[in-house]
């Protein structure tokens, strides 16, 4: 058995839905949708700070030369 997440656009298709599982073809769970934690929080950390300084720099001096030739 497989559980799929779907988003319902249409009342009528969460009414389809209902009908499905009185036919107990499916099992309609109402959940909540969590909010997601931020990209930052989420990998905070995850990087030595010495490579994430060089990630930096080398973004920065990207984005000069591309601002340069433009």
């Amino acid at each position: 058995m497989k559980t799929l997440t779907i988003e319902v656009t249409n009342p009528k298709a969460y009414r389809h839905l209902k009908e499905l599982e009185e036919l107990h073809l499916i099992h309609v769970m109402d959940s909540a949708v969590k909010p997601s934690s931020s990209l930052s929080k989420k990998f905070a950390g995850k990087l030595p700070v010495s490579i994430a300084d060089e990630l930096q720099q080398h973004i920065k001096r990207s984005r000069d030369e591309w601002n340069n030739h433009i």
